[in-house]
């Protein structure tokens, strides 16, 4: 009986983030896990072009950038994976009620990322966070110098201003191998290259995109972002023909701004923290007392 448990993935599809955010945490439950950007991109290495996690609009991830405060003064960019501070629909939830003036400490910022306040900041550099759980933080050289062994949760740190240089909109597949934060997001420089190479026999185009909001952002308000991993932007593009992922305004799925058509082309930690969601999650499944494997054919 043991041997027919196996982890089996399910994509949790809703327009309302947080109540996607509750269904994929009720499917994965305690032994399971909802997917972090690392992991999706994982996926996405091991799996043929014709496999469902290519084949879809978009993924949330449970992964998040924020920028925060050390306790010496210093402002740095933490990217946390296997959930941060709005890894509970509870946290979205105080975010969405929070006083929307310039004076909340917990409600939007101008371009819809999420204020989080200075003590939250400060625990989480410190790989504490609001659930109460701590978590190993790992600083970008480290990451860079190839940590192994991370767990599913953990945080990555770097200096604001390397994040705030990193690559902004499109680039190609080499800078962004070499790209900081592509390598945070990816979770090291093996994790990154690994999935660019895969990409970019996908996409056939010799650039692709990533975005972040460091050089938007007022340094002396933290603040966070989830990280999404986009394809196709509903329809406007082709993958046949790569070019008309680059052209034209579309007004961007379920944000506040107009992004261009490219949204639908890498991986974004700069769209509305109001949105859509579709997570995927995983958790062990019993084949034996299940319906999925049964022919139901004679």
């Amino acid at each position: 009986m043991m041997n027919d448990v196996k982890m089996e993935a399910q994509i949790i599809f809703e327009a309302h983030l947080p109540n996607a955010l509750r269904q994929a945490l009720e499917y994965a439950g305690e032994d399971g896990f909802v997917a972090s950007m690392p992991q999706l991109l994982h996926a996405r290495v091991d799996a043929d072009y014709n496999n469902e996690i290519w084949n879809n609009w978009f993924f949330t991830s449970n992964s998040e950038e924020s920028l925060a405060t050390t306790s010496q003064g210093t402002r740095v960019a933490v990217m946390v994976h296997g959930g941060g501070i709005f890894s509970t629909p509870d946290r979205f939830r105080k975010l969405y009620l929070s006083n929307q003036s310039r004076a909340s400490k917990t409600g939007f910022t101008g371009l819809f990322g999420a204020k989080i306040t200075e003590h939250e900041a400060r625990n989480l550099v410190e790989g504490r966070l609001p659930d109460g759980t701590e978590i190993p933080i790992v600083p970008i050289d480290e990451l860079i110098r190839g940590t192994t062994q991370l767990p599913r949760r953990y945080a990555i740190v770097m200096d604001f201003d390397l994040a705030k240089n990193s690559k902004r909109g499109y680039a190609t597949f080499d800078e962004l191998k070499n790209d900081p934060l592509m390598i945070a997001r990816a979770g090291g420089v093996e994790a990154a290259a690994a999935y660019l190479d895969k990409a970019q026999g996908y996409y056939n185009t010799e650039v692709m995109g990533s975005w972040h909001r460091f050089n938007d952002m007022n340094p002396d308000q933290p603040q966070t972002y989830i990280q999404f991993l986009f394809d196709c932007l509903g329809g406007a593009s082709r993958k046949v023909d790569p070019a008309s992922r680059m052209q034209g305004d579309s007004d961007s799925w379920f944000t506040h701004y107009r992004i261009s058509r490219d949204s639908g082309f890498g991986l974004r930690g700069d769209s509305a923290m109001i949105n859509t969601a579709r997570y995927v999650a995983v958790a062990p499944r019993n084949e034996s007392t299940g319906v999925r494997k049964l022919s139901f054919m004679a």
